[in-house]
């Protein structure tokens, strides 16, 4: 576990005693990661109630171990935990599901997600999160790279001035990564759409689309339980920060923030949820039209052929006397007046409009 002293003007790392710097200014932060806690979660728990004096609970602390626990907000006499789930970019192109690689687009493979436990003490802030972490790994180094700032520079950066400011400006950096998912799930929508309307190829990858639907289903259902929890967090400061009201403030505009930007990811996520469904009904309603046009096609085939048949059929008739049946010109009459239906009938049908080339259809 690192231990961070912050104050106005600098960060320590790794302090000595760094319980006799709670009560001196700043703040500390103690980071660890999951696999920290879960090799000896008594000693770590023992650890953080040396420094701070306040003890987790059982089950908080059965909590901050558990890699699939959902987004929540919790809040005892002594403490606040926060839940949130960030995102774990991988490079796969598909996982194993029932023994079969499912093809899922690369975009939605980075919807694999890992729990990141936040425990607000007073002028304490101890997070939990996974061994490689590049948000909290680029928190600390900004931080051991800060430098005070030039009295004539009023752009600096400035450190956060306590444990729930730099929480928050942690879940608005896991956030971000959300919103950039935005892009490359609306390029791979298009694609999709592509595909489902392309008719020059049958689409037919009907697995894939499925488990897209299922991992846009999850950000939905993820992006709900963040903002949830975010929303508890946000009455809980209203209802008992005891800070001056410019301090106060500045959380409730933070939380605002983070939440603005969760609520922007869930409603894109079910635009695309939308649009992919629509993409899916525009598909089947263009392949009934397909198959409509080829069933009048045949309609039409079918009525040319009729009269032929029944001609054929009166001329195969085993009676003895029979008009042109023994006529030297009977079979050329015969073909002749069957031509002739067949033009009559063309012409009659394309009057009605039963046939339309590709020519007229483009036009119209």
């Amino acid at each position: 576990m690192d231990i961070f002293h912050i104050n106005d003007t600098q960060v320590l790392q790794n302090p000595e005693q760094p319980e006799t710097l709670i009560n001196v200014g700043g703040f500390l932060w103690l980071d660890a990661s999951h696999e920290e806690v879960a090799a000896a979660p008594e000693a770590w728990r023992n650890r953080v109630e040396a420094i701070t004096g306040i003890q987790i609970y059982e089950l908080h602390l059965k909590d901050v171990s558990n890699l699939s626990h959902p987004s929540y907000f919790d809040a005892t006499e002594e403490y606040e935990m926060v839940v949130f789930r960030k995102l774990t970019l991988t490079e796969a192109n598909g996982d194993i599901k029932n023994g079969v690689k499912r093809k899922i687009p690369a975009a939605l493979n980075k919807l694999a997600t890992t729990p990141v436990s936040f425990l607000l003490m007073q002028n304490v802030l101890v997070t939990v999160r996974p061994a490689q972490s590049r948000t909290v790994e680029l928190a600390r180094q900004r931080l051991l790279d800060y430098k005070s700032r030039a009295e004539n520079n009023t752009h600096g950066s400035r450190l956060p001035a306590s444990p729930e400011e730099l929480m928050l400006r942690l879940l608005n950096a896991m956030v971000d990564q959300y919103l950039e998912l935005r892009q490359p799930l609306t390029q791979q929508l298009d694609r999709w759409q592509h595909a489902l309307l392309d008719p020059r190829r049958p689409f037919n990858n009907w697995l894939a689309l499925l488990d897209s639907r299922v991992e846009l289903r999850k950000l939905d259902n993820l992006c709900e339980e963040q903002r949830d929890a975010m929303q508890e967090l946000r009455d809980h400061i209203v209802d008992t920060h005891d800070g001056n009201s410019r301090a106060k403030d500045l959380l409730l505009v933070r939380t605002n923030d983070v939440m603005e930007h969760i609520s922007r990811v869930l409603n894109h996520a079910r635009r695309l949820e939308a649009s992919l469904e629509s993409a899916v009904q525009i598909h089947f309603a263009a392949m009934a039209h397909r198959t409509s046009e080829i069933m009048r096609t045949l309609t039409v085939i079918t009525a040319l052929f009729m009269p032929l048949t029944l001609i054929t059929g009166i001329f195969g008739m085993n009676f003895e006397v029979m008009p042109l049946l023994k006529h030297a010109s009977g079979f050329w009459y015969t073909m002749g007046g069957m031509g002739v239906i067949v033009v009559l009938l063309l012409v009659y049908f394309r009057s009605q409009r039963y046939l339309q080339d590709q020519a007229s259809r483009r036009i119209e």
